[in-house]
């Protein structure tokens, strides 16, 4: 058994917060999070390079972006939007190191989140220099995958040695179910990009668990999630929206469940609602769908996480703030005692 075993069977968030001031993030996310899973924020307001692929130019090995009218391209070279990625990562690591100093947690148990876009999102998010989608060529595919996987290991070792303290990493995939079922959009309706082997996006995929050097998990907000692809890999959870899911997902959470691994369900809405929602209600949330499964609750209680149920980017600060303190709420309540809930 991993020495994360369970990690993700707790509260924490999935990445993006709302603002652009990095220390004030960090404080609220160690501080809310008190007990649970923090992570280290990502804050896209601050535009290029502090979104989910901008952050991929702060990790990517021997690889570079730039920036081309529909987003990122792969560039021959660091050049500006490289080094900004690179400086907002670091002032990000920095952050969280000082709120964790602050709160004394250096050298603890407490384990923290690192997040990167995965393999398959990167590829697809990507262009190549003639303007396709970096999914559509197999050698690039490969060669972003095999940076990448080196690039968060390195990103996650130095936070650990940063914070003395153990580091998990969570590989972001809003665009593997499209990649699988050819719904990519190509450059022109004359250029489709092909649906990507089941086989080829397992092995990338366990490619970067292999590399992390810590338990994975891989989050999607996306519906239709390849469950038999994600049972047959060595990832150790599974985060979703609990909004998308259907039958058929029930399915697969059961089986992934039973294989002795987590999944994190988002239940939380990542924009505040009419009527902010109780920690009872929430945990109840989270029970709708664990009822549905067919094991008793108890079985359960180390074996579900509980999240925001996609990022809080689109937030105010307040409503973060109230986020993550429901689900911390929500998962101490599943933890503790989930038949009285």
């Amino acid at each position: 058994m991993s020495v994360f075993a369970n990690v993700f069977a707790k509260a924490s968030g999935v990445g993006s917060w709302p603002g652009t001031a990095p220390r004030q993030a960090a404080e609220v996310v160690v501080g809310e999070l008190a007990g649970a899973l923090a992570h280290i924020v990502e804050l896209p307001a601050r535009g290029v390079g502090a979104d989910m692929l901008g952050r991929a130019g702060a990790l990517l090995i021997d690889l570079a972006i730039d920036t081309v009218p529909r987003g990122y391209r792969i560039a021959a070279r660091p050049g500006a939007v490289t080094r900004r990625a690179v400086s907002m990562l670091n002032e990000d690591m920095d952050a969280l190191e000082e709120a964790w100093e602050t709160a004394g947690l250096r050298g603890g148990e407490r384990v923290v989140k690192v997040q990167a876009p995965g393999p398959i999102t990167l590829a697809a998010g990507l262009e190549l220099a003639n303007g396709h989608r970096a999914i559509t060529d197999s050698s690039a595919v490969r060669d972003l995958a095999a940076s990448l996987a080196e690039g968060v290991a390195a990103h996650r070792a130095a936070l650990a040695r940063r914070l003395d303290t153990p580091v998990a990493v969570q590989f972001d995939e809003p665009s593997l179910p499209a990649a699988l079922a050819g719904q990519l959009t190509g450059v022109t309706a004359l250029s489709p990009v092909a649906a990507l082997d089941e086989a080829v996006a397992g092995a990338l995929l366990d490619g970067c668990v292999a590399a992390a050097g810590a338990d994975v998990v891989l989050h999607s907000c996306a519906p239709e999630l390849p469950w038999d692809l994600l049972q047959r890999s060595t990832i150790n959870a599974i985060s979703v929206d609990a909004g998308t899911l259907r039958a058929a997902d029930l399915d697969g959470i059961a089986a992934f469940v039973e294989s002795g691994r987590t999944v994190v369900l988002g239940v939380v809405p990542g924009i505040a609602p009419e009527r902010r929602p109780s920690g009872e209600e929430v945990a109840a949330a989270v029970v709708a769908v664990t009822d549905r499964l067919g094991f008793g609750r108890s079985a359960l209680r180390d074996r579900i996480g509980v999240t925001p149920a996609c990022g809080l980017a689109g937030a105010t600060p307040k409503w973060a703030r109230t986020a993550i303190g429901l689900v911390r709420k929500a998962a101490e309540a599943f933890a503790t005692d989930p038949d009285a809930i």
